[in-house]
């Protein structure tokens, strides 16, 4: 199971991540309430300078300019200026599990993982402020619930404000403007409207009633596209002011999403499924794989084409309607991977960052 997947579907993040065993994490409320705490503790406690860096586990990455930024395990953000090949540790405010990062411009970035945390920076990653926890993300939650007399809103945003910080944030966007929108476990969604520095909850927006987990969020001008666990599936064509829910033919999880150029919506996940929409997600063509490992990510190369990475440490690229893999011994079960500017590609895996082979297609 690789470390992205995991983070995902165990109910047990916060304690998992703070390197407390599966037996504690599934222990009784005791246990549970220490790892609350802990997760709180770390959620408030900056990340520590690690012995090797870019052997932790990565979970996203993203291109500030030219330069390459990427997140992780303990709140590690790692910075290099030479395509990967020296890296270095960015001051970071927490030592959570950080799981998405994105960059609208060489200087400015956001960043999400557990504990509800959102963080911002302002130049390229080398600092980062923190934006929003799971305290507040709990309280925005609650007060909009009550705002609309939503009752089994108001239920669910009670039952957030009693966990305290430990949900977590899966993965972000950036819209125009200033905007984000920021996605994660049972359901999550807030949105900010000025670079981060004030939040309002979307989960209203969303018809999640059983509070799914959200993993997966992409952006393509004012389409919006969500994917979840349980075939979960959220389509806005309006830059988010609404969202109708599709009905893809498979009904495991996705774990990543992605909007071509062409106008396709395209999801993948659990058992390496694969799915793509040519008509706004009316009919779906499942990608033909070979290899049954869960999708865990996928990007955008630079000429257009599909790239997915799986569980089983290889990359996958999309011709018509297949998945072939690329050539090259398997890497570790990888979490992401990242389209380089000299074509070139680097693997986020549960042993750090590492290149992988693969010319531009």
């Amino acid at each position: 199971m690789s470390a992205k997947r995991f983070l995902i579907e165990c109910a047990w993040f916060g304690a998992l991540a703070l390197g407390a065993s599966p037996a504690c994490a599934l222990a009784g409320d005791g246990v549970a309430a220490e790892a609350h705490g802990a997760v709180t503790a770390a959620r408030l406690r900056p990340a520590v300078a690690a012995r090797n860096p870019a052997q932790a586990a990565m979970l996203g990455a993203a291109l500030a300019g030219a330069r390459i930024v990427t997140v992780g395990e303990r709140g590690i953000v790692l910075l290099s200026d030479d395509q990967g090949k020296h890296w270095r540790q960015a001051a970071v405010p927490v030592s959570v599990t950080l799981t998405a990062v994105r960059f609208a411009d060489a200087s400015n970035g956001v960043a999400v993982g557990h504990a509800g945390v959102v963080l911002a920076t302002t130049d390229g990653g080398a600092h980062w402020q923190l934006a929003l926890d799971g305290r507040r993300a709990a309280a925005l939650a609650l007060t909009a619930a009550k705002a609309r007399g939503d009752a089994a809103a108001i239920r669910e945003a009670e039952r957030l404000v009693a966990d305290d910080a430990d949900k977590p944030l899966l993965d972000v966007c950036l819209l125009d403007g200033g905007r984000m929108l920021a996605v994660g476990a049972y359901g999550l969604a807030f949105a900010s409207g000025d670079g981060g520095h004030t939040w309002s909850s979307w989960m209203e927006r969303f018809d999640n009633p059983k509070g799914l987990h959200l993993n997966t969020v992409r952006r393509r001008g004012d389409t919006i596209l969500v994917g979840g666990e349980r075939g979960l599936a959220l389509l806005s064509g309006d830059g988010g002011r609404s969202f109708q829910r599709l009905e893809p033919p498979y009904h495991g999880s996705f774990f990543t999403a992605e909007l071509p150029a062409g106008g396709d919506l395209v999801l993948a996940g659990l058992r390496g499924n694969a799915w793509r929409s040519a008509d706004d997600g009316r009919s779906w063509a499942q990608l033909a794989n070979p290899v049954p490992a869960s999708i865990t990510a996928s990007a955008i190369r630079a000429d257009g084409s599909l790239l997915f990475a799986n569980q089983a440490g290889q990359l996958l690229a999309a011709r018509g309607q297949a998945l072939t893999p690329m050539p090259g011994a398997p890497l570790p079960p990888l979490n992401g991977v990242l389209d380089l500017p000299d074509g070139g590609l680097l693997a986020l895996t549960i042993q750090g960052v590492m290149p992988a082979k693969g010319g531009a297609q």
